[in-house]
């Protein structure tokens, strides 16, 4: 079986609540619920989120050293100015996918650039929360081949 870790950054706690005409109404439990039941068979996830970039940085080292086969991360307002969390993942070996809830190239001029996605191999961005399920998806598609 797959394992993945599920990286969500600042405010994602919030998701749900916060700019529902953006992010729409489900919350992250409720998005993790939907994850782990649609998944629970092919790939152990571990879910985490934190408002912190070097709490972020820490997961994904633990990725590293306990042998975790991707990540999937949205860095959320991160991944517009944090080389940590690009140096971070560049150090990862498996699988990366980047999630953005919306479509970023087509919001502000600061939100259009993720530097971090370039350490990812692929990004999914502007399909709402099945963006998740596309990313789950796409591991097990590239990784179980």
């Amino acid at each position: 079986m797959l394992k993945a870790y599920i990286i969500n950054g600042p405010n994602m706690n919030l998701l749900g609540r916060r700019e529902v005409d953006i992010y729409g109404d489900t919350s992250l439990s409720m998005l993790e619920m939907r994850c782990q039941d649609q998944f629970q068979d092919q790939i152990d996830q571990s879910w985490f989120q934190s408002h912190y970039e070097g709490k972020i940085i820490e997961r994904i080292h633990e990725a590293i050293e306990y042998d975790v086969d991707a990540i999937i991360i949205n860095p959320a307002a991160l991944s517009h100015y944090s080389i940590a969390i690009l140096d971070a993942l560049k150090c990862f070996d498996g699988y990366k996918i980047e999630v953005h809830i919306s479509d970023i190239f087509n919001r502000e001029s600061f939100r259009q650039t993720s530097i971090t996605a370039s350490a990812c191999d692929k990004l999914i961005c502007g399909m709402g929360i099945d963006g998740y399920i596309m990313a789950l998806e796409q591991l097990i598609n590239n990784t179980m081949q």
